[in-house]
């Protein structure tokens, strides 16, 4: 009887070690090394009050998000253009100890005022900052939308976290400048909203929110529009890649104002490989259209030298991938602006959490919105496991 538990049990070490071989070859020769959103789970809301005065400034406007990890905070954008407060962002402390967000669960802690080259704040109307990402060297990388009406230019700009001091500006290739003649360029308030960097810090992206006015139409219901992602890289801050994203289009539900918005206000970066979380917005006339999608730029043309979509075939042009992960509209919840993403900290039960923020607008009909959700995020080491070794959650 020994002898025979003996032998199941070398035929087990065994069946192991060629499993992890059979899983070494596979993944050494994988066509994609892509990570795999799975799964993704709501747990919870908070709104600040309306009207809230912190430090003399009126939080609103909380137009992008990003996680501190070594601090357990969050900085939050405002695209406040100088009406309310001088350019700045916010830390905030988000409570999801206990694997959930509850509704008192956002305390604001600070707020930091941003200043130009010159030392001086940006002057009223001279900032449009919507997208906000963290490095590891204590700053902040801001993105502005500028003002394509007033010619003044968008601009990614790296700030001092404790400051707000203004280090460096990444250089916007022309193609994205406002021009006078009006027939190219971004489109006012549709540029680049989104920023997001890599984990390895090597790359950020950032993606105008509609098409270029050279690339096609801005997006009208149930008509998509054509976004352009930007990568630049981080160790000469110089661009380097552009890639298609196409917008879904989007149906307007009882729409009795007439009034319709749609693009892509935030990415965020999964790996270093060029897979992404990505955010569509959408105002329907009835409330908003959110979805969250799966991107990757695996097989996506570099576009980075074609001015226009329009003067080419863009019909031949290879698109971002994309795969729908969720349509909010689906949740149980009233659903604002919501324009900001961001990973948290790792939750109790060790899955990563993901943090969604609205833009209130400073409009009192609007709310400073923060929706909590649970991400189940896989490799492809342990999907094979998974198929390879089924028992192994046993």
């Amino acid at each position: 009887m020994q002898l025979i538990k003996k032998l199941f049990t070398s035929l087990r070490i065994i069946y192991f070690f060629i499993s992890i071989l059979i899983i070494s070859f596979f993944f050494t020769n994988l066509p994609s090394s892509a990570v795999e959103v799975s799964s993704i789970e709501f747990i919870g809301e908070a709104t600040l009050p309306k009207g809230l005065i912190f430090k003399k400034t009126e939080v609103g406007g909380l137009s992008g998000i990003t996680y501190d990890p070594k601090k357990n905070l969050y900085y939050a954008i405002s695209d406040d253009r100088g009406q309310k407060a001088a350019a700045r962002f916010y830390t905030l402390k988000i409570d999801l100890s206990k694997g959930s967000l509850n509704k008192s669960g956002v305390v604001p802690v600070s707020v930091t005022t941003l200043l130009n080259e010159n030392d001086q704040t940006f002057r009223t109307g001279e900032s449009d900052t919507e997208g906000i990402a963290l490095t590891n060297k204590a700053t902040v990388f801001i993105s502005s939308e500028g003002n394509a009406e007033k010619l003044i230019n968008p601009f990614i700009k790296e700030f001092s976290l404790s400051s707000g001091r203004e280090i460096a500006t990444l250089p916007i290739p022309n193609k994205f400048l406002p021009h006078k003649s009006s027939e190219e360029g971004i489109r006012n308030n549709l540029a680049f909203e989104s920023l997001t960097i890599t984990p390895d810090k090597k790359h950020i992206f950032t993606a105008t929110e509609n098409a270029l006015i050279q690339d096609g139409v801005a997006a009208k219901a149930n008509i998509g529009t054509p976004c352009r992602i930007l990568q630049y890289n981080l160790f000469n801050n110089q661009p380097e890649k552009e890639f298609l994203y196409q917008t879904e289009p989007v149906t307007p539900f009882l729409n009795l104002t007439g009034k319709f918005a749609s693009g892509l206000p935030d990415l965020l970066a999964l790996d270093n490989q060029g897979h992404f979380l990505s955010l569509e917005r959408s105002f329907t006339g009835l409330g908003f259209a959110i979805s969250l999608f799966q991107v990757s730029l695996e097989g996506a043309d570099n576009i980075y030298n074609i001015d226009s979509l329009l003067a080419v075939d863009s019909k031949n042009i290879k698109p971002v991938q994309k795969k729908l992960l969720l349509d909010l509209r689906n949740l149980d919840v009233l659903l604002d602006n919501i324009e900001g993403l961001t990973f948290g900290p790792k939750l109790p039960d060790g899955q990563q959490s993901l943090i969604l923020v609205s833009d209130n607008n400073f409009n009192s009909l609007q709310r400073n919105q923060i929706l909590a959700f649970k991400i189940k995020i896989e490799t492809p080491l342990i999907r094979l496991l998974r198929r390879l070794l089924p028992n192994l959650n046993r």
